[in-house]
C-alpha cells in the first residue's frame, strides 16, 4: 500500500501508448509500470505487488513470447503468492495453457479491453487479500482451537472456510455453504452473522427439507388473515422475521420451482407480499443458505433455476467433511465429552486410548453430527472414568490398519485388546486370565488398574 491507502499494481508492458492507457484506467491502484524484464523483477522486489499484468510481447523478443514466459518464471520464483495476469495476441490458446501451468493466475488476449482486465485485476487482488489473511491465521491456528468464535478446529482447510467467511461477513453479497449433511454449516452461518453489522438483529435458521411444500411459501412469507383455513391471523414469515438481521435456509434445493420464483424476486428487489396479501412489504434480511445437494446438476436437470443460483451463491464456500480435517476428530471429542460430561455423568474425566485410536481412524460419514451423537452416547453408558472404543460403538482399531502416533499408544491399544479378550475367555477369572497373558496377578491388576479395565 501506499500513504493514500491504494494497492499495487505492476503493468510490465514495452507499448508506451498501452502504459498510459492501462495507467489511466486504474486509478484506484497505483501502478507501477515496467517495461522489459529488468525493471519489472526490479519494481517486483521494491514494491512487491500482489497483482501484476504481463504482456508476453517484451523486448528483446517483442513479436514472440520467450521473454514474457521468463518473466513469469521469474515471479513465481521470487514471489509464488503474486497473482499474475499475462497477455498475448501470439497464439493465445497455447500461450494460455502453458501460462496456466507455469503459474499465471489468468490470461486475456489482445487486443485489451480495459473493461474485461479491470475485473479481472480486481479479483486477483481480493483473492491475493484473502489468502494471504489466511496464511496469517492459519498460522496462529494452534494457539487458539476456537474460530468464528464457537467453531472448534485445528486444521488449516476449516480455518481457510473460517477466515473466508469472516471477511466477506461485513458485506451484504449471498453466502452459500456447501457441504455433506453434519459438517456444521448452520454453525458456520451463525458465526458469519455474529462477525456482521448485522449481529444485533435476529439470526433464523429454515431447513427448507423439513417443510412441507404447501406450507413453505407461508413459512417463509407469512400469510394475511384469512388466506386459508385456519390463518386466523396474520402471521409474519421468516424472511419478516430475520429483518435487519440474517435468514439462514438449509437445504435451499429443496424449494420446489413456483416458490424459487418469488424468493428470486425478494432477492432482486428486496420486497415480500404474504400469501393472501396485495401490498408489497420492504424487508432488509440478508440471505445465507446451504445444501449437500449438487446443484449445477439439479440446473440441468431444470430442477433448479439458474438465475436463483447466482443470486444464492455471489460467495459459494465449500466445507470440508470431517474426515478431510486432520486430528479435528478427536479435538472436538474431548470438547463434545466436557460438556456431556457435566450434563449426565460427572465421573467421566477422558477417554481411554483405545477410543482416541477408533475416534482417529474412523472416517465419519456422519460428520460432526454423528460424532456429538456418539461421545454424548459413550457418556451416558460409561461405567467407568474413561470412555473405552466399546462406549463409542466403534470396532477396535486393527494396529495394523490404524496409525498409532507412536510405539507407546500402538502398545496400549494391542495391549488392552488382548487383555479383554482374555478376560472373556476367562469369564473374568483373574488368575486364568494373567496365566493365560503369562503375566503375574500384580501385574494383570497393575494393567488393569492402568487401563481403566473391569473384570
Amino acid at each position: 500500500m501506499n500513504i493514500e491507502g491504494k494497492p499495487k499494481l505492476l503493468v510490465v508492458e514495452d507499448d508506451a501508448g498501452l502504459q498510459a492507457q492501462l495507467k489511466w484506467a486504474y486509478d484506484d491502484f497505483e501502478v507501477i509500470i515496467a517495461g522489459d524484464r529488468e525493471s519489472a523483477l526490479t519494481a517486483l522486489r521494491v514494491h512487491a505487488p500482489p497483482v501484476v499484468t504481463l504482456d508476453l510481447g517484451l523486448p528483446p523478443d517483442p513479436d514472440g513470447t520467450s521473454e514474457g514466459f521468463a518473466v513469469l518464471d521469474e515471479i513465481m520464483a521470487l514471489k509464488p503468492d503474486t497473482k499474475v495476469i499475462v497477455a498475448s495476441g501470439h497464439g493465445a490458446r497455447e500461450s494460455a495453457l502453458q501460462a496456466i501451468a507455469r503459474g499465471a493466475y489468468d490470461f486475456y488476449q489482445k487486443p485489451v479491453d480495459i473493461d474485461a482486465i479491470g475485473l479481472i485485476v480486481r479479483r486477483a487482488y481480493q483473492l491475493h487479500l484473502i489468502e494471504t489473511e489466511n496464511r496469517v491465521l492459519a498460522a496462529r491456528a494452534g494457539d487458539d482451537n476456537r474460530v468464528l468464535g464457537k467453531l472448534i478446529t485445528a486444521a488449516p482447510e476449516m480455518v481457510r472456510v473460517a477466515r473466508t467467511i469472516e471477511r466477506v461477513a461485513n458485506t451484504n453479497v449471498s453466502v452459500m455453504l456447501l457441504g455433506a449433511s453434519g459438517t456444521g454449516k448452520e454453525l458456520l452461518a451463525r458465526g458469519l452473522h455474529d462477525a456482521s453489522t448485522r449481529a444485533r438483529g435476529a439470526f433464523v435458521a429454515l431447513n427448507c427439507a423439513a417443510i412441507p411444500e404447501n406450507l413453505l411459501e407461508s413459512e417463509l412469507f407469512g400469510h394475511e388473515k384469512g388466506a386459508f383455513t385456519g390463518a386466523i391471523k396474520t402471521t409474519e414469515g421468516k424472511i419478516e422475521q430475520a429483518g435487519g438481521g440474517t435468514l439462514f435456509l438449509d437445504e435451499v434445493g429443496d424449494i420446489p420451482l413456483q416458490l424459487q420464483v418469488k424468493l428470486l424476486r425478494f432477492l432482486q428487489e428486496r420486497v415480500i407480499e404474504r400469501v393472501g396479501g396485495r401490498n408489497s412489504i420492504p424487508v432488509d434480511t440478508r440471505i445465507v443458505c446451504a445444501t449437500h445437494q449438487n446443484l449445477e446438476t439439479m440446473i440441468a436437470e431444470g430442477r433448479f433455476r439458474e438465475d436463483l443460483y447466482y443470486r444464492l451463491a455471489e460467495i459459494p464456500v465449500k466445507i470440508p467433511s470431517l474426515a478431510e480435517r486432520p486430528g479435528d476428530a478427536t479435538l472436538l471429542a474431548k470438547a463434545f465429552l466436557s460438556r456431556f460430561a457435566k450434563e449426565m455423568n460427572p465421573q467421566v474425566k477422558g477417554f481411554a486410548s483405545d477410543a482416541l485410536a477408533a475416534i482417529d481412524g474412523w472416517q465419519w460419514p456422519g460428520n460432526v453430527r454423528e460424532l456429538e451423537n456418539r461421545v454424548k452416547r459413550a457418556v451416558i453408558m460409561a461405567d467407568g472414568k474413561l470412555v473405552a472404543a466399546g462406549d463409542l460403538d466403534l470396532a477396535d482399531p486393527d494396529i495394523e490398519t490404524t496409525q498409532a502416533l507412536n510405539l507407546k499408544s500402538a502398545r496400549e491399544v494391542t495391549d488392552r485388546k488382548i487383555i479383554r479378550h482374555a478376560l472373556a475367555r476367562s469369564e473374568g477369572n483373574i488368575s486364568s486370565t494373567a496365566k493365560m497373558l503369562g503375566i503375574s496377578r500384580p501385574t494383570l491388576y497393575d494393567l488393569l488398574k492402568q487401563y481403566d479395565l473391569h473384570a
